[in-house]
């Protein structure tokens, strides 16, 4: 999977609704809200920033991160509030690549130097998506999702 293939495109008017029909498999629906409830809470909440996921021109996924720190048990860092890949889509390595270069973004607009995602404890994927990426569980939680986080100062270009 090149980076050439998956980009990642600022929420428009031209693709949210087709983001609205993209769908995780049944079994993973208790892990994430719908693409429409995120959609809506980017409206009321402005700091949080939504993109469409692109594989080969096509919407395949949604993403979304908080632009001001949130604070976890006395440390900050940027939040990913949301990351999916279409259920005819996953198995390809897309979300791994969307991850990489969201957090590219993060650490070029915000200058984050540190990124904190939430998963559901049983979301198998997300836990080898974010380990694969090098996140680190410190054992924090927050609700019932487990909280993983990496430091990503140094890895800018």
């Amino acid at each position: 999977m090149t980076n050439v293939k998956v980009k990642l495109k600022e929420l428009s008017s031209e693709n949210w609704y087709e983001c609205c029909l993209l769908d995780v498999s049944v079994d993973q629906r208790s892990y994430i809200e719908s693409n429409a409830i995120s959609i809506a809470q980017s409206k009321f909440e402005p700091t949080l920033k939504p993109y469409a996921i692109y594989f080969e021109e096509k919407i395949v996924g949604f993403l979304m991160f908080n632009s001001v720190q949130e604070e976890l048990n006395g440390n900050w860092g940027y939040w990913i509030y949301r990351i999916m890949v279409d259920k005819r889509y996953q198995g390809k390595g897309i979300g791994k690549v969307a991850t990489k270069l969201m957090m590219l973004e993060m650490a070029k607009l915000l200058d984050a130097d540190t990124i904190v995602v939430g998963y559901h404890p049983e979301n198998n994927a997300a836990h080898q998506l974010y380990s694969s990426l090098g996140f680190v569980d410190y054992g924090d939680t927050l609700g019932k999702e487990k909280v993983v986080v990496k430091k990503v100062k140094n890895e800018r270009r």
